[in-house]
């Protein structure tokens, strides 16, 4: 028998550590309406699933009812789309395993897809921005207490057999460095996050004597706040900013010597530095790339706005969920 009526909305959802972003994204990409949800309110995840849920169906009621919703979509950070869990993230206040999809589904009445963040932001790109048209490519994330990874290869998410793959965060580009959340030293993301960042420039001020701007904002620097002390000629921003693009051309050297892709799409708060990072990391990448695929990767930034991209990621992998609803 014909199916008369199609849904044509979804729900894409952007888990943050600090705030939740609800969107209803109509089959077109359009963003019918947004909510937010204070992640940080809630350190009861049960708490969290139920305020999630009313927002949602509220926002549905109001725009066209729950019945024209097919299906929704989640990003969260460490989320396993094997499993529908999120599993052991450091930065947000439910710790073990957290099967975020299944709450959801069970209080919604309708199916319910989870992945990472970088999943969805590699979604996002590929539907939407920096990765539209391309099969093979790398999206990485530089967040502030980050580092995140999603690997695309012949038009499909690589996962991995537990759905852990891409965590070039936690590649070693410093053989007994600094030590990683992760349990262990020297991993990318101890140097490439905004965390990262602001503690090299804390070093270099504790071990370089020269007269920098750095020194009058011990207390108050940020990615943002060095690199203004860069646009002013300040040598120890400049430096501080050298050491970390040299460090991420390492990892994303050895990202893409393994993957050989067809461009590297870079995203988050770090990735909008400007030249005081992005030439040296252009220089280490030269320098420690695979000979054979050299100058042939160009590393790309985002052009979406971090949080609508995510909620259309989100609705892309709400998309791609089989259709369960109770609302007929």
């Amino acid at each position: 028998m014909m199916k008369v009526k199609i849904k044509t909305r979804v729900v894409g959802i952007d888990v943050g550590v600090e705030t939740t972003t609800i969107a209803i994204v109509d089959i077109r990409g359009n963003i019918i309406a947004h909510d937010t949800l204070q992640t940080s309110n809630f350190p009861d995840v049960n708490n969290f699933s139920s305020a999630l849920s009313e927002k949602i169906v509220v926002l549905a009621e109001a725009n066209g009812g729950c019945e024209s919703i097919r299906s929704v979509g989640m990003s969260a950070p460490s989320g396993n789309y094997l499993t529908g869990c999120i599993e052991n993230a450091p930065n947000l206040p439910w710790k073990g395993v957290i099967p975020l999809a299944a709450m959801l589904r069970d209080r919604l009445g309708m199916a319910v897809a989870l992945a990472n963040d970088a999943h969805i932001t590699a979604l996002g790109e590929l539907g939407f921005g920096s990765a539209h048209g391309m099969n093979n490519f790398i999206v990485v994330s530089l967040s502030h207490g980050g580092v995140g990874s999603c690997i695309f290869a012949n038009g499909q998410a690589h996962l991995g057999v537990d759905g852990f793959a891409g965590e070039v965060g936690h590649v070693c580009v410093e053989v007994g460095g600094r030590e990683c959340g992760c349990g262990r030293r020297g991993c990318l993301e101890q140097y490439t996050s905004a965390n990262g960042i602001i503690r090299t420039a804390h070093e270099l001020i504790e071990k370089d004597s020269r007269p920098s701007i750095l020194r009058q904002q011990v207390g108050m620097l940020t990615p943002k706040t060095i690199v203004g002390a860069c646009e002013q000629g300040d040598e120890l921003a400049i430096e501080t900013m050298r050491l970390v693009g040299y460090k991420l051309g390492i990892g994303l050297a050895i990202y893409a010597s393994v993957i050989d892709p067809e461009a590297i799409v870079l995203t988050g708060q770090q990735s909008r530095l400007g030249e005081w990072l992005t030439d040296p990391m252009e220089q280490s990448f030269d320098e420690h790339v695979f000979p054979n695929i050299r100058g042939k990767v160009p590393i790309i930034a985002s052009i979406l706005d971090d949080k609508e991209r995510d909620v259309l990621g989100a609705s892309v992998l709400a998309w791609k969920v089989k259709e369960y609803s109770l609302f007929k």
